[in-house]
Formats: C-alpha cells, sequence, structure tokens
C-alpha cells in the first residue's frame, strides 16, 4: 500500500512541490537555532556527509556503469555542484548568523524571480504571463507577512552585508534549478545527484580547512548531531530529489514558484514549535501566497507525470 502510495505521488509531481519546501523550513528553522554553534561551512559539510553516505549504497554500482556519461558531462556536474550544493548552503548559513528573520523570509523569496531570468539568460525555458502573475501574487504574500500588514515598514529594513549574501545564495539555487534542466536523460537522476553533492563537498573542502584552521568548533552533542541528521537527509537528499523531479517535468520557472511556500511552512513551525501567535496579516499574506502558487502551477497540473518541454514550463 506505501509503495503503491509513493508510486502514485511519483507520478503526480504537482503533490510533490509541497515536500521540499516542507523540509527546507525544517532547516531553516534548525540553521538559525544552530547558528550561534555551528560553523556555516561545517553545517554545510556535515548535511552533505550525511546524505552522501546515505545514498551511495544504492547508486555507486550505477554510478560505476556511468563513469564515462559522469565524465563526459563534468562540466554540468561540477557547476551543480558548486552552485546547488556547495554556494547556496554555505553562503546561506553564513548568512542566518546575522540576518534578521524577516530579512530571510523576504530575501529566501526572490527565488521565484531568479529563476526565470536565469531560464531565460540560459535559454532553457520560456516564461508564461500567467506564470508571472502567480510569482508576483505569491511574492505579495510574502511581502505582506514581512511587513506585518503595513508595507510602509519595508522600507525600514537594512540590506548589508548578510543580507547580500542571502541574495548571492538564492541565486546560486536559481542558477542549479536552471541548469538541471540541461542534465542528460542517459545518466540516473540519482546516479547525478550523487555525483553532484561529491562535486559540492569537494569545492567547499578548502573553506573548510580554513574555517577549522581559524579555531572552529563543531558540536557533538545530541541535539546537534540530530539537526545535522534530519538536514542531511530530509532537508538535503529527499528534498533534492523530490525538487529534481519536479524540474525535470514541471520545469525550473513552475517549480521554483513553491520556494514561497518555505515562508508559509517557516511561519506554522515557528506557531506551533515556538508558539508564536498568528495574526490577520500571517492569514492574509499566506492567502496570497497559496493563491499565487496556484495561478502560476495550476495549468501544469494537467500535464503531471510526461516530461515537460523545456521551452515551455
Amino acid at each position: 500500500m506505501m509503495r503503491r502510495l509513493l508510486l502514485a505521488l511519483w507520478a503526480r509531481p504537482f503533490w510533490l512541490l509541497w515536500l521540499p519546501p516542507a523540509f527546507w523550513a525544517g532547516n531553516l528553522v534548525l540553521g538559525r537555532a544552530l547558528g550561534a554553534v555551528f560553523p556555516p561551512v561545517s553545517l554545510a559539510v556535515g548535511r552533505w556527509v550525511v546524505a552522501l553516505v546515505v545514498l551511495a549504497p544504492f547508486v555507486w554500482r550505477q554510478a560505476w556503469r556511468e563513469r564515462e556519461l559522469l565524465a563526459k558531462h563534468r562540466v554540468l556536474i561540477a557547476a551543480c555542484g558548486a552552485f546547488g550544493i556547495a554556494g547556496y548552503n554555505a553562503l546561506g548559513y553564513l548568512a542566518l548568523q546575522t540576518v534578521p528573520a524577516a530579512s530571510v523570509a523576504f530575501l529566501n523569496s526572490t527565488l521565484p524571480l531568479m529563476v526565470p531570468l536565469a531560464a531565460v539568460a540560459l535559454g532553457v525555458e520560456r516564461i508564461t504571463g500567467r506564470t508571472l502573475f502567480g510569482i508576483g501574487i505569491s511574492f505579495g504574500g510574502v511581502a505582506w507577512i514581512v511587513a506585518r500588514g503595513d508595507m510602509a515598514s519595508l522600507a525600514a529594513l537594512r540590506f548589508d552585508g548578510g543580507e547580500l549574501l542571502v541574495l548571492l545564495a538564492v541565486a546560486n539555487y536559481a542558477l542549479y534549478s536552471v541548469l538541471l534542466r540541461r542534465k542528460p536523460a542517459a545518466i540516473s537522476p540519482l546516479v547525478f545527484l550523487a555525483a553532484t553533492m561529491a562535486t559540492g563537498l569537494l569545492v567547499l573542502m578548502p573553506f573548510w580547512a580554513l574555517e577549522l584552521a581559524r579555531g572552529a568548533h563543531i558540536p557533538t552533542d545530541p541535539a546537534s548531531v540530530g539537526a545535522v541528521l534530519y538536514i542531511g537527509v530530509f532537508a538535503s537528499l529527499i528534498a533534492f530529489i523530490l525538487w529534481n523531479r519536479c524540474v525535470a517535468t514541471l520545469g525550473a520557472t513552475v517549480t521554483g514558484v513553491s520556494f514561497h511556500l518555505v515562508a508559509l511552512f517557516t511561519a506554522l513551525l515557528a506557531f506551533l514549535v515556538l508558539g508564536e501567535p498568528v495574526r490577520a496579516f500571517h492569514v492574509a499574506g499566506i492567502a496570497l501566497i497559496l493563491l499565487g502558487f496556484f495561478v502560476a502551477t495550476l495549468p501544469t497540473a494537467g500535464r503531471v507525470g510526461t516530461p515537460s518541454n523545456p521551452s515551455r514550463p
């Protein structure tokens, strides 16, 4: 029964769109909580080591059979590893040490705006007017929550070095999402993911060595280890598998719209775990986020389960 349910969900990637944002909301909450005690590059390395260790036993034989294909497309794999695995995560954790929560929510939600720009720039997809309209509605909901129902208060937000790191991290992930559309069909999705993880870890190694040389301490208490295990398995391995599936079938632009849901799930987690109150502006903002999400993605729901044309999101 469970296997049948999982196969049914896999064949309908529109419904999978909800899961990566939920896992990443947990990662965001944990990243903030660990920001004061866990060095950022070490946390990024830890999550991908966990993910690769869990994935490797399932793919290493297939990866050996596809080694020539992997070598042939090493530039694409290296780019995906550098942007999606190393750049986005290390920069994001570094920013979480100083950036206020409101600014993080606002800036992370620029991903659905950056993905279409990257897709057009790389000649991967065209953007429909309906998708752009949905992105705008959803982004307005995020802005309304950040502004706490008073849009004039957005002018008081300060953008310094930390905020620029968030923007740079999001730009890295936008490029990664678009580059995924160029993955050769002959390479197994899990093999490709494992290869990008390994490449991303290689990119992180010099920065990790520098962090350790400067005296960084890696916490080993049960709470920190449990957090890294969650981030490695759910927010890294499972979320990336599902995200890659959605990009391959629905397109980078439509999949990118779902990133607005991170703000929604983060608000829900804050309410359930931290007891933060839900106010009227939260409800209004969440309604706009969901409305924009459905406006941008519902036209794709009828085509789920079949690969989309790279030129049409």
